[in-house]
Parts: C-alpha cells; sequence; structure tokens
C-alpha cells in the first residue's frame, strides 16, 4: 500500500488553517474569538503552549460555526481544486492517508479521491477537543501500527521531515515540494 501525509502533500496549503480562514469569511460569529485566538497564537510562538494545546483551542473555532458538517461540505466544494494534480494519477485502491488533521476535516476530501482508509487527529468536531493524541511524527507510526498491524508501505509521500519514523517504515519515501517529488534522502 501507499501511504501519503494530507496537507501541502496532496492539498497545497494547510486544510485546517484554509478552514479557519474560510470560516472566518463564511461563518461570521467566529469573529468574536479572534482575540483569544491571536493570543493562543502568541503563546504557541512564545513556546508557552505546546503544539496540541495550541491546536485544541485554535479548534475552539468549531462551536461558534453551528453545523460543522455542512461548514466542512461548502469548504471541500471551495478548496477541492487544491488537490495537486499529480495525485489522482498516481491514487490507487489502497492508498491510505495520515495527516495531523482533525479526520472529520480531510475525511470528506479523501472520500472524493478515492481514498477510503483516513487516519487523522482524533477531534470532537462540536467542542474542538482533542479525544486522543495529535497524529503527528510518530504518533502516526502507533496509529498505522495499530490500523495495520504487520502492514508493509511500498510508497510514502509527505511535504515534512517530522514525518521521518513513517518514512522509516517505508520501502520507498518521498518528499514533495510543490508538484515536485523526489526521493526522501536521509
Amino acid at each position: 500500500m501507499n501511504v501519503y501525509d494530507f496537507d501541502n502533500t496532496i492539498l497545497r496549503g494547510d486544510s485546517t488553517a484554509r478552514f479557519f480562514g474560510w470560516c472566518l469569511t463564511h461563518r461570521r460569529r467566529m469573529w468574536r474569538d479572534v482575540p483569544a485566538q491571536a493570543a493562543n497564537g502568541l503563546l504557541f510562538l512564545l513556546k508557552i503552549r505546546k503544539k496540541q494545546a495550541f491546536k485544541q483551542r485554535m479548534l475552539h473555532f468549531l462551536t461558534l460555526i453551528g453545523d460543522v458538517d455542512s461548514a466542512v461540505d461548502e469548504f471541500w466544494k471551495a478548496n477541492f481544486s487544491r488537490v495537486k494534480a499529480w495525485y489522482p494519477l498516481k491514487h490507487k485502491e489502497d492508498d491510505v492517508v495520515i495527516s495531523a488533521s482533525p479526520e472529520f476535516l480531510i475525511r470528506p476530501a479523501c472520500q472524493k479521491l478515492g481514498v477510503s482508509v483516513v487516519i487523522g487527529s482524533p477531534v470532537d468536531k462540536r467542542t474542538g477537543l482533542f479525544l486522543g493524541p495529535n497524529c503527528h511524527g510518530k504518533e502516526k507510526v502507533s496509529r498505522f501500527r495499530a490500523r495495520f498491524p504487520g502492514g508493509r508501505i511500498d510508497e510514502f509521500y509527505s511535504d515534512s521531515r517530522s514525518d521521518a519514523p513513517l518514512a522509516e517504515l517505508a520501502e520507498r519515501a518521498y518528499i514533495v515540494r510543490g508538484e515536485r517529488i523526489a526521493e526522501w534522502r536521509v
């Protein structure tokens, strides 16, 4: 099987950040949370707040947008064209996407691409609370092994060196920079 990261790998940009921005323009109630979001960002930049705590506080905006499923559907109608041209050409039926983005957010796009196995960060779409660890770095390996005990990765694609633990499991690994794909070098 081939395994892919999602953001900046299959999709141009970060789906969570883009969804946040899209909601700011389409779900105006979010604006009342902007000061707290700015403080959250500053705490993260100053390394006072850890990544998962930052993401969880950022995702608090979900409590302000009403019908999350409807917002996600509208978002993908406007952003599905951001899928990179190379991925549909490489797609195989047994592809797996493993991402740090909330699973509820990326699943609809992956399903439209024909990817049935989607592993993302477990986030409650009504509250923005994490229901488990952020699916990042070594956690991606743990989640892959839990889903596919003894599973083998033929090819792995990512834009980020933080995915090195998963790349090490693959027969062949590739780094994705825009539309360019190059062999992953240690």
